[in-house]
């Protein structure tokens, strides 16, 4: 009878959890370039009383609850918002910016709204290096689809190239790590790492003025949290008829 609870509480454990995942997909849905994410399930060990093909074709397996076992980002791309910022690129197809954190090492991010830095330099919102640096005289910065980044000196009318913008591209980028601020660090379930110009075969193409939309579906996340709570409230029922079948065996024992 014991066991009955346990499995239905599982499932209550795992609907709470799809419900968390849900709540930050929401919570996100404003955010610069924000992939949703998805939570996917597994059955539990099951209790074997008798194996198919010894006594019965089909045996006696009994599983005993379930349980989340991964989170995955959904690389889909989202939608493009004008913005008429110099510094807002975003990315149309696959790719990341790669930018450098304090320390030294590259992480990777999609979010393009660039700031300058008291030096000149193209950062991210956090402060991040790009790796390109604006002149102090130089106006009209420009940025192509392929990422070349111009600009026109204050006593000249022709432009000059100032950097080269790339990206980076993954083999599996659902391998990549989460570590917040629209930021994702590498790991070896990513795959091979190609760095290459945007506009490049299987890279996107860079789009000035414009910043990537979180990929978000509000009304289908709605969905997903009334499934999550049905599911939540069966389980409860399972609960409450464990403990009520408990309750009548414990009278019966007692001889009531």
């Amino acid at each position: 009878m014991m066991r009955s609870l346990y499995t239905a509480a599982s499932g209550m454990m795992a609907q709470q959890a799809s419900i968390d995942n849900i709540s930050n997909n929401l919570a996100n849905v404003q955010s610069t370039s924000f992939k949703k994410s998805r939570l996917d399930f597994q059955d539990l060990l099951y209790a074997h009383t008798q194996d198919p093909g010894t006594e019965a074709t089909a045996g006696t397996q009994i599983g005993m609850g379930v349980r989340s076992v991964a989170t995955q980002k959904l690389f889909t791309t989202g939608s493009l918002r004008q913005t008429g910022n110099n510094f807002d690129v975003a990315i149309q197809g696959d790719g990341f910016y790669s930018v450098k954190m304090p320390d030294g090492r590259d992480v990777y991010t999609r979010d393009g709204a660039f700031k300058l830095d008291g030096e000149g330099n193209l950062t991210s919102s956090a402060g991040y290096s790009l790796g390109i640096k604006i002149p102090k005289d130089v106006t009209n910065v420009e940025i192509s689809q392929d990422g070349r980044v111009s600009g026109i000196p204050m006593n000249s009318t022709e432009p000059v190239e100032i950097g080269q913008i790339k990206l980076t591209r993954f083999l599996n980028p659902a391998g990549l790590r989460a570590v917040g601020g629209n930021l994702y660090e590498w790991t070896p379930v990513a795959g091979q790492k190609v760095e290459d110009k945007p506009a490049a075969p299987g890279m996107g193409s860079l789009a000035q003025g414009y910043l990537e939309q979180s990929n978000v579906n509000v009304v289908e996340e709605m969905i997903n949290i009334i499934q999550a709570q049905r599911a939540y409230e069966i389980n409860q029922k399972s609960v409450q008829a464990a403990d009520e079948m408990m309750r009548q065996a414990n009278q019966l024992s007692q001889g009531s």
